[in-house]
């Protein structure tokens, strides 16, 4: 992957950049996000194939507003700077910012002034565009062409293509833009001279050949869950390898039902890798004993989980060096990036021990979640892994709030069962991104024929998303939420009360903890 032309997206703070990037990806293109205050000569080391301003949540005059340096524009890089990337650059080369007090937010009518001009060519003169903003540019640095407006915008476009420079205020990005991913592919195609090369294949070919010249002939391990991340990211490292790779099931006890069986039966039978299933339920348990705090149990399961790692390496005469994880792209965002706030420390990212005795090896660390998927039907595996839903690595540990113990894995293990089998019933599998059931460790009243009762209430959570980075709650029809309702309490006595959440992902985060 890394040696494909890269497109960097700097990132100023916003979700923007995320939805950027994938926009990108789905041209075709390879690319990557960058902090904004990644110094300039580091981003010509990079010598990237076209540079992405992204939009921000602030105003280019707000005090401490992200910025860039100016010599960005003076690399011979070509440069598409989107609503705040647009407005700095405006504003670094000489133009003019102001805000007009006509603020745009929503759709809006654009007129193309310049239909021979390069983000435009081939487009209707008229078209709808997504707006968010309250500046706008009033006046194009010297030498840029005005080249769409809108009416609260007057420089709503604008380029210098013998600079490589170019400018929108409106969102191409978003599906609200019809015309949005044309404007894109023109940037990419005729801007950057690129051509869409970045495929399945070429990410497999490239993936599985940077591995091979990595490990070399050292022995591999792989932390394998079952889910659809660490399956594609060992499948791959087998095709690079072969049997050099060893798959580790730690079956720490926090999976859902039947998924301990479900692991085993699908790798020895589809995948034909050697795996060894270590059974470890107890001592996961006992290390979560008395652990309230959701950052703790991330870490304590990371240690406990890499620990049982090194004493099966350590059993085996040819120690294995390198290990394998399902790392993906927004992991390493959401847990390394100096512009994203830390969400949480992830299990695959954040939540192991310095002092381990294995390299990582993370063929994943690139991709989003969809990529993933594609890469998987890809390389042939089975449906009922490529579409599984995500998972998190701390397992049911995350959806405990408060002490896991034993009797509360079962009770929510249980009710997750039964959330989970009545969306697929009613045909809504592949429309929800993720459901599941939380349990939090409290207890409220209830009446359950005639007695009075004292249990716990389960959380339903179900999102739509398309990486993780968002995710909006799904609308789940009542008589479904009615049939879990039902079936859970009449099923599990330990609960007495059934809630949906409906919060969407900024404010919230998909897992509860």
């Amino acid at each position: 992957m890394l040696d494909s032309p890269t497109v960097l997206v700097v990132d100023f703070g916003a979700q923007y950049a995320q939805l950027i990037a994938r926009r990108v990806r789905e041209c075709r293109v390879y690319s990557e996000i960058i902090p904004h205050d990644t110094p300039v000569a580091e981003i010509a080391r990079r010598r990237p194939a076209g540079i992405v301003l992204s939009g921000g949540p602030k105003s280019v005059y707000s005090p401490g507003a992200p910025d860039v340096d100016p010599k960005m524009f003076d690399l011979g890089v070509p440069v598409l700077g989107i609503c705040y990337g647009q407005q700095l650059m405006a504003r670094t080369l000489g133009g003019e910012v102001a805000r007009t007090g006509s603020a745009e937010f929503g759709r809006a009518d654009l007129e193309v002034l310049s239909p021979g001009s390069v983000l435009f060519s081939d487009q209707p003169a008229e078209q709808s565009v997504w707006m968010s903003h309250n500046d706008a540019v009033v006046q194009a640095p010297e030498g840029f062409r005005l080249t769409a407006s809108t009416q609260a915008s007057p420089v709503a476009g604008f380029e210098a293509p013998r600079r490589g420079l170019y400018g929108v205020q409106f969102h191409p990005e978003v599906v609200h833009s019809p015309w949005g991913t044309e404007v894109l592919k023109n940037f990419l195609y005729q801007g950057c001279a690129l051509i869409p090369s970045w495929t399945m294949t070429s990410i497999i070919e490239s993936t599985t050949a940077s591995i091979s010249q990595v490990v070399g002939s050292d022995r591999v391990v792989c932390a394998l869950s079952g889910g659809v991340d660490s399956s594609v990211a060992a499948a791959l490292v087998h095709r690079a390898v072969g049997d050099q790779l060893t798959c580790v099931f730690v079956d720490h006890g926090l999976l859902r039902a039947s998924e301990a069986e479900q692991v085993e039966d699908t790798f020895r039978r589809h995948l034909e890798i050697d795996l060894i299933h270590i059974k470890a339920a107890d001592r996961f348990l006992e290390a979560l004993r008395g652990v309230v705090d959701p950052e703790t149990k991330r870490k304590r399961i990371g240690e406990t989980f890499i620990r049982v790692f090194e004493e099966t390496a350590r059993a085996d005469p040819e120690d294995a060096r390198w290990l394998v994880q399902g790392t993906l792209y927004p992991d390493v965002i959401e847990s390394g990036s100096r512009d994203a706030a830390r969400i949480k420390s992830h299990h695959n990212v954040g939540g192991l021990p310095d002092d381990m005795a294995f390299t990582l090896v993370e063929p994943l660390r690139n991709l989003f979640k969809d990529e993933v998927r594609r890469v998987g039907v890809e390389l042939g595996l089975p449906e009922e892994i490529v579409w599984r839903q995500p998972f998190p690595g701390p397992g049911l540990a995350v959806r405990i709030i408060g002490e896991v113990t034993a009797e509360r894995l079962d009770i929510l293990r249980t009710a997750d069962a039964i959330v989970v089998d009545e969306i697929n019933r009613a045909g809504l599998g592949r429309a929800v991104w993720q459901a599941f059931a939380v349990l939090p460790a409290i207890h409220s009243v209830g009446i359950q024929g005639d007695e009075r009762t004292y249990g716990y209430p389960i959380v339903v959570r179900a999102v739509s998303s398309e990486d993780a980075m968002t995710a909006d709650w799904v609308r789940l029809p009542f008589e479904v939420l009615e049939r879990i309702s039902s079936r859970v309490v009449g099923t599990v006595p330990e609960i007495n009360r059934v809630v949906y959440d409906v919060t969407s992902k900024p404010p919230g985060t998909i897992e509860w903890e």
